[in-house]
């Protein structure tokens, strides 16, 4: 009895250490860049997004890249890992994502799109992007 509690309590250790928070996804990043960003017209974004660990911030906020920005989370909605090697897919998915709204409750505000077209991150500031964000309280 006692090594079938020891059994169960090793394999949540187990399971629980080799699962993995959203993190950076290679081919996303190449195809996104593919299309977004080596053919902006704003060189200096160009430049500093086309390569990483800056472009990360593309999606991801903080050093550790586990945590989506507001525009990786919508990305997020869109695709999995299982669609790394479907660039229709994220073809589509990147134009769904850049065609919403920054405030989802303001059709008037500005697009991802018209932040990217204006040579700016599409979440936002990238010297906020790369602070860590704030603890939830509600994650506990």
């Amino acid at each position: 009895m006692r090594s079938r509690y020891l059994l169960v309590a090793l394999s949540l250790v187990v399971a629980f250490s080799a699962t993995r928070r959203a993190a950076a996804i290679k081919p996303f990043y190449d195809e996104f860049k593919k299309d977004y960003i080596e053919n902006s017209e704003n060189k200096k974004f160009a430049e500093e997004a086309g390569k990483p660990p800056v472009g990360c911030y593309i999606c991801h906020q903080g050093k550790e890249k586990k945590v989506r920005n507001a525009f990786g989370k919508e990305v997020g909605k869109l695709l999995n890992k299982k669609d790394a090697k479907d660039t229709a897919k994220m073809d589509d998915a990147f134009k769904k994502a850049l065609e919403m709204h920054v405030d989802a409750k303001d059709d008037k505000s500005e697009t991802y799109m018209d932040r990217i077209k204006a040579g700016k991150f599409p979440a936002g500031d990238l010297e906020e992007l790369k602070k860590e964000p704030p603890k939830d309280p509600a994650a506990k």
